[in-house]
């Protein structure tokens, strides 16, 4: 065999070597931003390996505080730094549980600061996305918010409302939860305490951002241990059935 043929063959298996590691590597990159809620039950994995299964490779990465608002983060060196790190293709994010649904503190804290978060990200080259939330199971008399619906009800309108204003994409888990209550299935999202989602939470949460990432359905896709195929079809369904009900109310991003 003479020396340019041999070349050739090397060259050929390199190139593809190369295009097969490429191939399995993350071809987007999700960045979240938020607290506990997002924490909890590692959400950020849970959509991770939503999108890995559904051919969506992606490799994501959080910064998340218990409590914190995204004016803290705003403040922080943490959340900004982040986002300025890297190329990333979406930013995530969720706001403290209560903030969005009390006016007052909705236009005084949280808008200004989603306002500066959506900017950065957009300088970064990503496409923001606001995580709508979900209510308090018992909601917060405190507040005002006698039933989970009455306080869903104003996260909802907290949320939407900076939304349309700034033309971002908005994934409607609080929308999908109130879906799974009016089924008579609502028990189950939450943790004990009433507030911080259960596995089941936090899995209807991340195949809600799979669809609203995606445009795709995720049913179909493999449950978590502790999860039983068939409720997770029925958590698939109720997830992609919100995002349908409005696509363009919540910018769906493909």
């Amino acid at each position: 065999m003479n020396h340019t043929l041999l070349r050739a063959i090397v060259g050929a298996l390199l190139l593809g070597i190369i295009a097969g590691c490429s191939a399995t590597g993350p071809s987007s990159h999700v960045l979240f931003i938020g607290n506990s809620y997002t924490t909890e039950n590692n959400l950020s994995r849970l959509f991770a390996d939503l999108s890995n299964a559904g051919r969506h490779p992606v490799a994501v990465d959080v910064v998340a505080v218990g409590g914190a608002t995204l004016a803290q983060h705003l403040k922080s060196p943490d959340a900004p730094g982040r986002i300025a790190s890297r190329s990333w293709d979406v930013v995530v994010l969720q706001e403290q549980s209560i903030l969005p649904a009390i006016p007052s503190q909705r236009t005084t804290g949280m808008y200004p600061a989603v306002r500066q978060l959506v900017q950065k990200a957009r300088n970064a080259g990503a496409r923001p996305v606001l995580l709508l939330t979900w209510g308090r199971r018992d909601g917060l008399p405190d507040a005002g918010f006698n039933s989970y619906d009455a306080m869903q009800a104003q996260l909802t309108k907290g949320y939407q409302g900076i939304a349309d204003e700034l033309g971002v994409t908005v994934a409607p888990a609080g929308e999908a939860w109130s879906r799974e209550v009016a089924q008579g299935r609502g028990q189950v999202l939450w943790q004990a305490d009433g507030s911080h989602p259960s596995l089941v939470g936090s899995y209807l949460t991340a195949c809600v951002l799979y669809a609203t990432i995606y445009g795709e359905s995720p049913v179909g896709l493999p449950a978590p241990g502790g999860i039983s195929q068939e409720d997770a079809k029925l958590l698939q369904q109720i997830a992609y059935d919100t995002m349908l009900s409005d696509p363009a109310r919540w910018r769906v991003l493909r």
